[in-house]
């Protein structure tokens, strides 16, 4: 199924299925032919997931995170939008209430209190948001943070200077395709650096949820690209694909 056929089904913009590719939120495949994106079925699901989450409040960072960890569980999301929403709508029928008796009240056929007329517009933090972050996003953030800082100051310090090296040859690979050979290559190469290096053993689960921290934590984002623009998306999906194919 080609873009404008899934812009046309799905009632998203040709324009928003392009935007959500170029930041690898959802990337199809290619027609051989002539370079066309083709969706697949997965393609949708994972294009429904998306608007699910939107609708659940969450920014496109987050939701790709969610998305790409190697811990996500549809059926878990499953329950935690369903949850999300219902919270939603008995907020949004509480206002809707509110509305009506204060439309009542202005026509002078009913009087509110003050507090009443603000019934709806606050029902505090969602917890379902939260354990949605939990699940797939903030405790990988925390994981890697707890590792790094278990090192020794000399250890970190020869950690960063050959981080440097290797970001400064990974910066000059990253408008390669990241399943291109030569990406996959220095995936493998940074893969082993960091087993070797960093005192543990990173599992390909873990290798692939490190990547997506370059794209969540604007702290990793900004500065692997200072290496290049757009390092730190192109590791995300190289480090991903990776992981799958080993």
């Amino acid at each position: 199924m080609n873009t404008n056929e899934v812009a046309i089904i799905t009632g998203v913009s040709v324009r928003t299925l392009h935007h959500y590719d170029k930041i690898g939120l959802l990337s199809p495949g290619r027609n051989p032919e002539n370079d066309y994106r083709e969706y697949t079925e997965n393609d949708l699901d994972m294009l429904q997931q998306i608007l699910f989450f939107k609708a659940c409040g969450f920014s496109l960072a987050e939701i790709k995170v969610m998305l790409t960890s190697p811990g996500f569980d549809r059926d878990k999301a499953f329950v935690l939008q369903k949850k999300y929403l219902l919270h939603e709508k008995e907020r949004i029928n509480a206002m809707l209430d509110t509305l009506d008796k204060t439309i009542r009240s202005w026509k002078g056929e009913q009087e509110m209190t003050q507090k009443e007329k603000f019934a709806g517009f606050a029902m505090g933090d969602n917890p379902y948001e939260e354990e949605a972050r939990r699940l797939w996003g903030e405790e990988a953030v925390n994981e890697y943070n707890d590792k790094i800082n278990s090192l020794s100051s000399q250890e970190q310090n020869v950690v960063t200077q050959n981080m440097e090296e290797l970001f400064q040859e990974l910066g000059k690979i990253r408008l390669e395709e990241p399943g291109s050979p030569l990406a996959q290559e220095a995936m493998d190469k940074m893969y082993q650096f960091f087993n070797k290096n960093f005192g543990y053993h990173y599992s390909l689960e873990a290798f692939a949820g490190l990547g997506q921290l370059y794209v969540k934590d604007e702290r990793f984002l900004k500065n692997i690209d200072q290496y290049g623009e757009g390092l730190s998306a192109f590791l995300s999906r190289a480090m991903k694909i990776y992981a799958e194919k080993q």
